[in-house]
């Protein structure tokens, strides 16, 4: 009787396939009925977030704050050391406090509210202190920035994860973030000649930071009103942040493609030895002031724009790792132009070419962590990413800062190309997820 058809043993099983069947299929149709609404959310609050973060983010206005405040390049390293730490210290801790959550958009608002809250503190102090009183407050504020934008990157991708399917998520970072690059590669021009050159309301760096704060502001506002968002068919069981944590070699070892691909990340990451001394650099081979601030701005900012059209299609349709490829390819021949060619229009064109190469990065590295593994585990292995490329990201300037007062900027520079060198080759042996 065992083996008929119908048997009772077997029918506990079949029906809880039958209803896991069910609950995918109702959260695909939930995705797809409600695709529009969320893609648009998803746009516009990529659209202002990011304007309004390349202003602080982009290797101008703060390493060009910070060195003129404190006089040193150790300081300038010091701070992206710090905001990098906060890169290390959430990811993995927000990944297990909101893996089990059916819900991801209130600790997404909550994390997002409190990076944005740590811009206007950098604005703030501008106005309010001088001297080392206001560079501590500024490191102080730049660590808390790092820590939530940690915290939120863990939120965010994950939330775009639910709502948005794998082969719509190329094109709406391309042109969400070529829209928001546009704007911001005007706004940086505006902000290097007028706000900062022009010293607006007695501080133009403040100034700029205060409206990279409403632009983030106006962007997590939109996402909220718009967004509507699906509980997952499936879930993992609430545990401990330590047990959790215990289990993470094993997303590892049990994807070694995604162990590679980690490799090969805080490879890159460690490359940035060398960003916050791109300005700094040219500024020792010509005159600084706030039309060239603002000009190779819009290079890195407008080059940004542009290349994310193209790294956003081609990731679509042929997977991110040729994504990968291309752009550390393009990071290394920009940086390479930089130390070569000292005239201005080499300058402006290695600016470009780093804006471009470091979109392509940022937007393969972010989008290909999604297609390793397993649906439940996602929380941790983007946790895992974070993390990794917090890790090697906060030593990296802080000892580009030291080196490059004693030995120079070259070297720091010469570094950077080789640990891009090391990236290149091993995302070449990493499988495409997306093919596997």
């Amino acid at each position: 009787m065992a083996g008929q058809t119908g048997d009772p043993v077997e029918a506990p099983e079949v029906e809880a396939l039958d209803d896991l069947a069910a609950r995918e299929a109702a959260y695909e149709r939930f995705v797809w009925d409600n695709l529009r609404r969320n893609y648009i959310g998803n746009f516009v609050h990529g659209m202002l977030g990011m304007t309004g973060f390349r202003l602080v983010n982009a290797p101008t206005f703060l390493p060009a704050y910070l060195h003129l405040v404190s006089g040193s390049n150790a300081i300038v390293g010091l701070g992206l050391a710090l905001q990098q730490v906060g890169n290390v210290i959430a990811p993995l801790f927000v990944g297990a406090k909101i893996e089990h959550r059916r819900k991801i958009m209130p600790a997404a608002v909550l994390f997002g509210s409190l990076a944005r809250g740590a811009i206007l503190g950098m604005a703030l102090v501008g106005w309010l202190l001088k001297g080392e009183p206001l560079v501590f407050a500024l490191l102080i504020f730049i660590f808390l920035f790092g820590v939530f934008m940690g915290a939120q990157r863990v939120a965010f991708t994950l939330l775009m994860s639910k709502v948005v399917p794998i082969s719509r998520r190329g094109r709406l970072q391309a042109w969400r973030n070529a829209t928001g690059g546009l704007i911001a590669a005007a706004l940086a021009y505006v902000a290097g000649r007028y706000l900062i050159g022009g010293n607006a309301f007695g501080n133009g760096y403040s100034t700029t930071f205060v409206l990279a704060f409403a632009l983030t502001s106006a962007g997590l506002w939109a996402l909220q009103v718009l967004l509507r968002e699906p509980e997952p068919p499936t879930l993992r069981v609430q545990a401990r942040f330590r047990d959790r944590l215990r289990e993470t070699p094993r997303l590892i070892s049990d994807d070694k493609p995604f162990g590679l691909f980690l490799v090969g990340q805080m490879l890159a990451t460690s490359a940035r030895i060398a960003a916050p001394f791109y300005i700094l650099y040219v500024g020792q081979q010509m005159p600084m002031n706030g039309v060239l601030l603002g000009l190779l701005s819009l290079a890195f900012l407008g080059a940004d724009t542009v290349s994310n059209l193209l790294w956003g299609y081609l990731g679509d349709r042929s997977g991110f790792r040729i994504v990968l490829l291309l752009s550390l390819s393009l990071w290394i021949g920009s940086t390479l132009l930089l130390m070569a060619v000292h005239e201005p229009a080499a300058v402006f064109a290695a600016f470009v070419g780093l804006g471009a190469s470091q979109a392509g990065y940022m937007m393969a590295a972010q989008t290909m962590v999604l297609e390793f593994g397993k649906r439940e585990d996602l929380p941790m292995r983007i946790g895992l990413s974070t993390t990794a490329e917090g890790l090697t990201a906060t030593a990296g300037p802080l000892l580009g800062g030291a080196v490059a007062d004693l030995l120079g900027y070259d070297l720091v520079f010469g570094a950077s190309v080789g640990l891009l060198t090391a990236a290149l080759i091993v995302v070449i042996i990493v499988k495409d997820p997306r093919h596997r």
